[in-house]
């Protein structure tokens, strides 16, 4: 009896971390394509991506913002340098303000990369402010 309980429990453990490493696949091909559809300014096709994701996944923006990169740049940042101002801010506009206050992965702010960079005239850098 002990053993088929030990047996059982291994089964269980097992398929239980398969599913959940499938799912993190899973996640990884739905937001496979959200850097070219952001230096694309596509918002519709954004909009859909990011509702699809959280109806699939549960996961909200926020969630997996800082997860993704693209070209080591996060996505309001490629939103910018790609001048691509109706998806930059619809990603400023969803995301929370303490987390665009928050440095990013190098350390810097949004605020502070955008004037180290010059951007400050973006449109973005403006609805940025005034999240903040």
């Amino acid at each position: 009896m002990l053993k088929i309980v030990k047996t059982s429990l291994v089964i269980a453990a097992s398929t239980l971390a398969f599913s959940n490493a499938a799912q993190a696949n899973d996640i990884n091909e739905a937001l496979a394509n959200i850097c070219t559809i952001v230096q694309a300014d596509d918002k519709g096709e954004l909009r859909k991506k990011m509702r699809s994701v959280q109806s699939d996944y549960k996961l909200k923006l926020r969630d997996y913002y800082s997860g993704i990169s693209c070209n080591g740049q996060s996505l309001i940042r490629t939103a910018i340098t790609n001048n691509a101002v109706d998806v930059g801010t619809l990603l400023v506009k969803k995301m929370p303000s303490k987390d665009l206050a928050a440095p990013e992965a190098d350390g810097k702010t949004l605020q502070a990369w955008i004037a180290e960079q010059g951007l400050q005239s973006s449109p973005i850098s403006a609805e940025l402010n005034g999240r903040i």
